[in-house]
């Protein structure tokens, strides 16, 4: 039996509901920009969260990615060469994140592919070091950072378990009461969810803090209040939030009903504008893992928003009309295409050996600095923080590690 499909297998049978086949494909970069550039079509692969069970933020990413393909191909193209997107909406099934793999790699000979969940790229990165695949995703588990075990695999932010290291370091270098601070953590039973857990937890303990409780809730949960029910009894002095949108407005809004008083501190997929529009007043005084610019914070402190504010204009657009998950698509998009923009061929090897050559990549201030090497493919260990002030996110600090 093939690696593949033993991984196809392995997903159909640990994954209920999901489709044998892979979602709708959708192609980004053609049309008149495209035609600017006349030499050599570059073929990248996208597997995203659309309508699936992350799609509150995946959808947005996505059409950030693929925005930022049309403007590489609206300025010339690639080095003169234009570059085209061949996306697929896998839902969150895994099965189908590898149906999709299997064609973006076989049938259309992508050279690099720029993915999204936790539980399909961890399920594909043995095969994706085989294929020779470049593969930027949208996940920052700690498990694809061993460059060694998954040389092929690239994270362009803080892994899940650094950003929860850095919120517990911000919290306890804030804490001013004389006892030890107490942490729950509020997660859901996914990969994704699962990610930071345990490096959280030892992290924690480490540095004195007490680790009181934790609960599971769904990432497409409606209710929380008998998980928060119980976090209450512990009475944790704050949270970590490992969501997307949905459920942690969920959470911010049953906890404000119940008279919860903790203070709760989202990752990176738990922070951004949905939060506000979803849990409304609840979520006044949340903070959040920032590691991306957001629209919000304007051009004049962030240069990086003015090619997406350039591109936005050409749609009728302006950054009112997005939000940060799509800076994080396009952001993902945007060190990609550098990767490619520095090989030495065109292959995956070629691409690999280019985003190896990045160091300190600025891209406007749109996330952290990003740095590649043979040796290391965790592009940065830095984030800042934000607060919900007013109704609107407020950045509260400057990038800060925990080492």
């Amino acid at each position: 039996m093939t690696l593949l499909a033993a991984l196809l297998l392995l997903a159909a049978c640990g994954q209920q509901g999901a489709q044998p086949t892979a979602g709708e494909q959708t192609d980004a970069g053609g049309g008149d920009g495209a035609s600017q550039a006349g030499g050599q079509e570059i073929l990248i692969g996208g597997i995203f969260d659309i309508t699936g069970g992350t799609g509150d933020v995946g959808a947005p990413y996505a059409e950030g990615a693929k925005a930022y393909f049309e403007y590489v191909n609206a300025q010339g193209g690639l080095n003169g060469n234009p570059v085209r997107l061949i996306d697929i909406d896998y839902a969150y099934q895994v099965p189908q994140a590898i149906e999709a793999y299997q064609k973006l790699t076989q049938q259309d000979k992508v050279i690099a592919i720029l993915g999204w969940g936790t539980g399909d790229t961890e399920a594909m990165k043995e095969l994706i070091a085989e294929d020779k695949i470049p593969y930027i995703s949208g996940s920052y588990s700690e498990n694809l950072a061993n460059v060694e075990a998954h040389p092929y695999n690239f994270l362009t932010a803080a892994t899940y378990s650094d950003q929860a290291k850095i919120a517990i370091k911000w919290f306890l270098d804030n804490w001013t009461e004389d006892r030890p601070p107490r942490m729950a953590l509020l997660y859901n039973d996914t990969p994704f969810g699962r990610s930071p857990v345990e490096d959280a937890k030892a992290y924690a303990q480490s540095l004195g803090v007490e680790v009181v409780d934790e609960q599971v809730i769904e990432v497409t949960a409606l209710d929380a209040s008998s998980q928060l029910l119980n976090m209450k009894a512990k009475n944790p002095d704050f949270a970590l939030i490992q969501q997307t949108w949905g459920a942690t407005s969920t959470i911010l809004k049953d906890a404000k009903r119940l008279g919860i008083e903790t203070q709760f501190i989202g990752l990176n997929w738990a922070a951004g504008e949905g939060v506000i529009d979803l849990a409304g007043d609840a979520a006044e005084g949340y903070i959040g893992v920032i590691i991306h610019a957001l629209p919000s914070e304007g051009v004049e402190n962030v240069p990086g928003l003015a090619e997406i504010e350039e591109y936005l204009k050409g749609k009728g657009k302006t950054l009112a009309d997005i939000n940060q998950k799509f800076v994080q698509g396009w952001h993902s998009a945007k060190v990609m295409l550098e990767g490619v923009a520095r090989a030495d061929e065109l292959t995956g090897e070629g691409v690999k050996r280019g985003l190896e050559q990045l160091k300190d990549f600025d891209t406007g201030g749109l996330g952290a600095p990003v740095t590649f090497t043979e040796e290391s493919h965790r592009g940065t260990k830095y984030v800042r923080l934000g607060q919900v002030k007013d109704g609107k996110w407020e950045i509260i600090t400057d990038y800060i590690t925990y080492e």
